[in-house]
């Protein structure tokens, strides 16, 4: 493997500061957005915690808005409930200069509420109320068609193809944003409570794994997904996960940094160490950071110097994000990026 360049001229990165205009470079995000309620207090139950406060939460919709934070542009395309929430959650997105003209509003469901509580290590445990919520709800007849045949890169996550009709939903998105020349990005994010069973997950999450041009996975989600293999065996991940239609496969490692994939090359890029108060929203942002400079330079993947750039930029951006709390705010701009990359030695 290549050994981790720390330096480099990232202030030329690709990144993109059209703002949500810029169609040529759009990152149409497809799946959840919801409301977080996290313990006023870290490093207790949610049964112990004195206080609860929300916040907008949602693996797609933050990587949404963490690509429009770095000055890239965006839009979203999911369901909530029509209610006080969820018409906080596109105003949330409209501030963030999301576009979110793909949102849709249900009369019948409320909008997905999630108790996240965290634990003394930063890590979190979730508590989910949607039965149904709103995003489940979401008809193929809904979808924003100009929008998907816009996008440059359609992301998406495994919790929208959970049930129907979101998942037929989901597919028919996919097929759309393809046929106009998108690159499909998908990031599966995991959460195993929300499934019905574990091999209806694993089965959920791979039917699609074959369609995406780029995935970020993560280590526990390799075990998961291979019946409990080794993730950290490059042969594992080349046999079982990397397909023939796959330009970029990411696998995050928390603190560590992150392996990297092609059909070219492979490698690894360290961390970035800092003290994490709350782990929300990393691997979004460090999805928001790949994704925000492959948006504006699509063979990136093609030339390793600047992709390691491009997943040091990435970790940058994780490592940021955990250092607050929740998942929106703690989402960095390119300003505070370029920051910390400055001060990583050489």
């Amino acid at each position: 493997m290549a050994k981790n360049p720390t330096s480099g001229n990232y202030e030329d990165l690709p990144l993109n500061t059209g703002g949500a205009d810029n169609k040529s470079s759009l990152v149409v995000c497809f799946g959840e957005m919801l409301i977080d309620f996290v313990p006023t207090v870290g490093g207790v139950s949610l049964a112990e915690a004195p206080a609860f406060k929300k916040a907008a939460g949602g693996a797609p919709a933050n990587v949404a808005v963490g690509i429009s934070k770095l000055g890239g542009s965006s839009a979203f395309i999911g369901k909530v409930g029509d209610d006080e929430f969820g018409h906080m959650l596109a105003d949330i997105l409209k501030k963030n200069n999301v576009n979110n003209s793909g949102m849709r509003f249900d009369h019948s469901a409320r909008t997905a509420l999630a108790f996240v509580s965290l634990r003394a290590d930063g890590e979190r445990e979730f508590l989910f109320f949607r039965n149904p919520s709103a995003d489940m709800l979401f008809h193929e007849s809904e979808l924003d068609l100009k929008l998907l045949e816009q996008a440059k890169i359609f992301h998406y996550g495994s919790i929208s193809l959970i049930e129907e009709p979101c998942r037929s939903t989901h597919l028919a998105a996919m097929t759309i944003a393809k046929k106009a020349g998108s690159i499909l990005s998908y990031d599966p994010n995991l959460r195993l409570k929300l499934w019905p069973s574990a091999e209806a997950a694993r089965k959920g999450i791979m039917s699609v794994w074959d369609k995406a041009d780029i995935i970020k996975v993560s280590e526990d989600e390799i075990t998961f997904l291979t019946g409990g293999d080794d993730p950290c065996d490059d042969n594992v991940v080349l046999k079982k996960l990397f397909h023939p239609n796959l330009k970029l496969l990411v696998v995050t490692e928390g603190s560590e940094g992150c392996r990297y994939y092609t059909k070219k090359f492979r490698g690894r890029v360290a961390g970035i160490k800092v003290k994490a108060v709350d782990t929300t929203g990393a691997g979004d942002a460090f999805v928001s950071g790949i994704l925000s400079n492959i948006a504006s330079d699509i063979n990136l993947y093609q030339d390793e110097k600047r992709l390691r750039e491009a997943l040091v930029f990435a970790n940058v951006c994780g490592a940021l994000t955990v250092r607050e709390r929740g998942a929106i705010p703690a989402l960095p701009n390119k300003e505070a990026v370029l920051k910390m990359l400055q001060n990583i030695p050489e």
